[in-house]
């Protein structure tokens, strides 16, 4: 996994855990399921770079 794609995928969990907290806190379920969404995505991304590793060795 490149260091790029790697950062990446850690920024949209991370980003997606703060919306997601956020979003509890103020009762706005909208903006929690995207923090839900944007963690989805990071980990999918991750999983996929780790798909990727495990093929070229």
């Amino acid at each position: 996994m490149t260091a790029d794609e790697k950062t990446q995928a850690k920024t949209e969990q991370a980003k997606g855990k703060v919306k997601e907290a956020a979003g509890r806190a103020t009762g706005n379920e909208r903006l929690a399921a995207e923090g839900r969404a944007d963690q989805s995505k990071g980990d999918a991304r991750q999983a996929k770079e780790k798909a990727k590793d495990a093929f070229k060795h």
